[in-house]
């Protein structure tokens, strides 16, 4: 049974539209406070952090009051990065983690993701319970008046956050003499991530530090890597990093200016990794994945597993089958020796780590030759259109163009109302024709 609100990454949408108000966010609230109280665990604790999207203000209060009124306590944190929400989950011991967010989406756009005691996201099962007590009737589940929650906002969280950063690494770790162009993309990560780098004793020309409630991912950040590109050249830096609205995703790119996906990044760290005999398992990647990468991996002798779309599913097959590394290409990294989700400053310090003895980022992270891949989203009004017979039939006629000379993947969008087409073929005449195909029955 398909879930009625969370998709692939959590609960997302337009704000004051469908499942994204402040009534809707009270029910979400009271639903997870009731699920969580019938584990009957004696300490009921909820911490929330949010990026800077401007409804964040309406969003939290409310969700805030759901949980209270279902007896949970509840800390906030206000923005902070994803995963730095993740580890404080874990380290505080609370029974659950909200982060209000939409992660890569443009400013009107939020959402939730929750997570367990212990960081990690919640499963689909979980999730499915919480669905049931979010349409069951509300006067059931508020709790007596003298066990309403309390809340508290907590103003050292990034702090926190950095702390445990840190400890993955030498105390004589340090960035001096390196010039980072960071681009936070108006984001979760603006405060944590200069004040870290700062403090390691690089130089950071800092970007996307200035949100105003509007201006989250908007031509900056990870979806809109040029800024660093550009960047770097103009300040002759050693290295570019970009990070999206929730700051789960890295983009980079070199001193020259040469953009590096999170597939690059991935075979640096499995490399290195594996030499240094700290990876297990070997790396998950997704059906998103290049083929050059896998091509990579396989001549390096370390395995390579593909998982559905989306870390959560990545983080699944990686407890699965005992591996520490995993990824997508949008640059959600997952760092299992450190991490239960992806975290762009976590990954941007063992990659900065990696070049701290005078490596250039251009030789360390161009490490195989991509696949040409065009990937094209088209909006939708139904995501369901892709299983429509006209639809199926230009699926097919396009998958048996292609093959033998690459693959197609058409999928619907977990967190956008899109279809996502990818194709891959060192043939890119190829690729565009059959994209052509599919896009013509879809619109």
């Amino acid at each position: 049974m398909s879930k009625k609100y969370f998709g692939t990454d959590g609960i997302r949408g337009t704000v004051n539209q469908g499942n994204i108000t402040g009534e809707k966010f009270f029910k979400f609230g009271l639903a997870a406070a009731t699920y969580f109280k019938n584990q009957k665990k004696s300490k009921q604790i909820a911490i929330i952090a949010k990026d800077t999207r401007l409804s964040g203000y309406t969003l939290e209060p409310a969700l805030v009051s759901g949980l209270a009124s279902g007896g949970m306590h509840v800390f906030t944190f206000g923005p902070l990065p994803t995963n730095g929400l993740a580890m404080l989950t874990r380290s505080m011991k609370a029974n659950m983690g909200i982060m209000i967010t939409a992660s890569h989406n443009p400013f009107y756009d939020n959402g939730l993701k929750l997570f367990g005691p212990d960081g990690m996201k919640l499963s689909d099962q979980i999730e499915k319970k919480i669905e049931k007590l979010i349409d069951a009737k509300n006067t059931k589940q508020l709790t007596n008046p003298k066990l309403l929650g309390r809340v508290k906002r907590l103003e050292d969280g990034n702090d926190r956050y950095i702390k445990i950063l840190k400890k993955n690494f030498p105390n004589n770790f340090n960035l001096k003499g390196t010039k980072i162009v960071l681009d936070c993309g108006n984001g979760a990560g603006y405060i944590a991530a200069p004040k870290l780098l700062e403090k390691l004793g690089a130089k950071v020309i800092p970007l996307g530090v200035k949100p105003n409630g509007f201006n989250i991912n908007d031509k900056c950040g990870s979806t809109y890597p040029f800024t660093i590109q550009s960047s770097v050249k103009k300040h002759r830096a050693h290295v570019g990093i970009a990070f999206d609205g929730d700051a789960d995703r890295i983009i980079m790119c070199d001193e020259k200016g040469k953009i590096i996906d999170g597939d690059q990044i991935i075979a640096m760290l499995a490399r290195r990794w594996k030499i240094k005999k700290i990876l297990r398992g070997g790396v998950i990647g997704t059906l998103m994945s290049n083929y050059g990468l896998e091509n990579f991996l396989k001549k390096e002798k370390i395995r390579f597993l593909r998982a559905k779309v989306g870390d959560r599913y990545v983080k699944e097959k990686m407890k699965k089958f005992n591996f520490n590394l995993g990824g997508e290409q949008s640059g959600h990294i997952i760092l299992g020796k450190f991490a239960t989700t992806g975290d762009g400053l976590m990954v941007s310090l063992e990659v900065l780590f990696s070049l701290r003895k005078g490596k250039k980022a251009s030789q360390l992270l161009n490490v195989f030759n991509p696949l040409p891949q065009i990937l094209e989203n088209i909006n939708v009004k139904d995501k369901n259109i892709i299983n429509k017979p006209k639809s199926r039939i230009a699926i097919k006629k396009a998958n048996k163009l292609m093959y033998g000379n690459g693959r197609l993947l058409i999928r619907k969008s977990g967190t956008e109302p899109k279809i996502r087409i990818m194709g891959e073929s060192h043939d890119k005449n190829l690729i565009l024709k059959c994209i052509k195909i599919i896009k013509r029955s879809i619109k």
